[in-house]
């Protein structure tokens, strides 16, 4: 009788402490996105603005399918595997701690959240009005002639981005560090569009373009 009391007392207090445990867990929801993105703050910054010196893109101002399927990307290896892709290969790993039922459309949900930001130019040079030209022939059918992205043709929004961040992808599209994966469909087709970007100062172009856009 006293063996079958302790063992009702044990299995009582262990369901009570893993419930308390799910608890402090926090079910999935922007609450639950608030605690995950802790982990985000360091690179991404407070309000998701990012930050140059981490070469972490702002991350406040992107559409939550956008986030979506980056952060997916990252999960299965589709983006951030090449040798050389440094800053890819710092994001995978955290993307992989989103690991629980929730844990990615929670973490969206916060992120979504925050208002827009507008970083600050960073970078000198660059002809607006040669990139206005390559960007009416080459962006503007997926990107929008504001920026403002297409999510029927996976195109994200470019006029809340850092210009060096978004220097950096079209150079890393560009040499087949990002887009190259036979499983990165959208990534392939934004491959074949930088392609049209003869060099560097083409990207330059643009981007001083892209950072006269409106929000």
């Amino acid at each position: 009788m006293v063996k079958r009391l302790v063992v009702g007392c044990l299995a009582t207090l262990f369901v009570g402490l893993l419930f308390s445990a799910c608890s402090k867990t926090g079910s999935p929801g922007i609450v639950r996105g608030k605690e995950l993105y802790e982990t985000c703050v360091p690179c991404h910054g407070k309000v998701g603005e990012g930050s140059a010196v981490l070469a972490a893109p702002a991350l406040a101002g992107l559409p939550g399918w956008y986030l979506t399927e980056q952060l997916t990307k990252f999960q299965k290896g589709i983006r951030g595997a090449h040798p050389q892709d440094v800053e890819g290969s710092r994001m995978r790993p955290m993307a992989r701690t989103l690991y629980k039922e929730g844990d990615v459309p929670s973490v969206v949900a916060y992120v979504t959240s925050l208002p827009p930001n507008r970083p600050a130019p960073t970078l000198a040079g660059g002809d607006r009005t040669a990139g206005q030209a390559r960007y009416a022939s080459v962006c503007i059918a997926c990107h929008g002639p504001n920026g403002e992205g297409m999510e029927a043709l996976h195109a994200p929004t470019l006029n809340h981005q850092a210009d060096w961040y978004l220097l950096k992808q079209l150079q890393k599209f560009h040499s087949g560090m990002r887009g190259a994966n036979p499983a990165d469909l959208y990534g392939s087709q934004m491959r074949a569009m930088s392609l049209t970007l003869e060099d560097e100062k083409a990207m330059m172009d643009v981007v001083a373009y892209v950072r006269t856009l409106s929000k």
